[in-house]
């Protein structure tokens, strides 16, 4: 078990320090150990108790009824939820699952709640509307500097797994189709977002050549002259200087003029490569479907 300091919990549970100190104090709600020099430290227990309390919020429960609870009833008002309520609080309540799966390492609790997700939603909306938002929430807690993401990966890599799976269930591309490059520059190593862009178009029936992450340059210029694609995707999301990056796109890649970019990812560098390349940038995944 590890501790969690209150800017974590924050971060997990999207509650406000501030709120989670007066509740604390004013209901007793969960009470963290403290260390010596009395900061507050929280417990995975506390954690996941605080995920299901967002979920009874976000169905309109208010917290001084939640905290009158006893603990069979607060668990059976969660499990309620799961089948009678609305669509966006079922979202959240997949995403607390999930994040409570992640931070015991139960791979059965998690593989569970993906099924049940699967089931509901299919794959492309269970992305959009659950995936990404966990993937998101829990991406937050790589800027602090004292957690470590083991954690993080051992969702990640489950996630990564099953979209990789449903793209192997997939049929290839037959006749004349558009034909999309994907991979990652070098020192990109995130590459969910791409794998979950490899599935939408296969998905639609189009050919792509999947090469995955930190793929040197000169090795994408190879592959470039010698595949000639329709289109090349690639994701950001490490931090880098955009002029850097620019640099290397000049010097190594020559994409035609058959051949468009897509990116995604840090604004800084897609914005500057949109101005300086002429790349088309896409924000959402549906962005993707107008280029199919």
């Amino acid at each position: 078990m590890r501790l969690y300091q209150i800017t974590e919990l924050e971060q997990l549970t999207g509650i406000k320090a501030h709120t989670i100190r007066i509740w604390e104090k004013r209901y007793n709600l969960i009470e963290p150990d403290r260390t010596s020099t009395n900061y507050r430290r929280y417990s995975d227990e506390q954690v996941k108790k605080l995920l299901n309390v967002t979920t009874l919020l976000s169905n309109g429960y208010k917290i001084s009824k939640i905290a009158a609870l006893s603990e069979k009833d607060f668990h059976l008002k969660v499990l309620e939820l799961m089948t009678t309520g609305k669509e966006d609080v079922i979202c959240t309540t997949f995403i607390n699952d999930l994040l409570s799966a992640m931070i015991d390492f139960d791979e059965q609790a998690f593989e569970k709640t993906y099924s049940a997700v699967i089931n509901r939603f299919g794959l492309f909306e269970s992305m959009l509307t659950v995936f990404y938002p966990f993937l998101a929430k829990i991406g937050l807690l790589w800027t602090i500097n004292d957690v470590s993401p083991v954690q993080e990966h051992f969702a990640s890599c489950l996630i990564e797994r099953k979209i990789m799976s449903a793209t192997d269930g997939l049929p290839f591309a037959k006749g004349r189709k558009k034909k999309f490059l994907l991979l990652l520059v070098p020192g990109e190593m995130h590459d969910i977002s791409l794998l979950f862009a490899n599935y939408i178009i296969r998905s639609k029936g189009h050919e792509t050549i999947y090469l995955g992450q930190d793929v040197p340059y000169e090795n994408i210029s190879s592959v470039l002259k010698q595949t000639k694609p329709n289109f090349v995707v690639t994701f950001f999301t490490v931090p880098q200087n955009p002029k850097d990056v620019y640099s290397d796109f000049k010097k190594y890649i020559d994409l035609g003029e058959n051949t468009k970019l897509i990116i995604s990812g840090q604004s800084d560098i897609t914005d500057f490569l949109k101005v300086k390349l002429g790349a088309n940038v896409v924000i959402h995944p549906k962005d993707l479907f107008s280029y199919l």
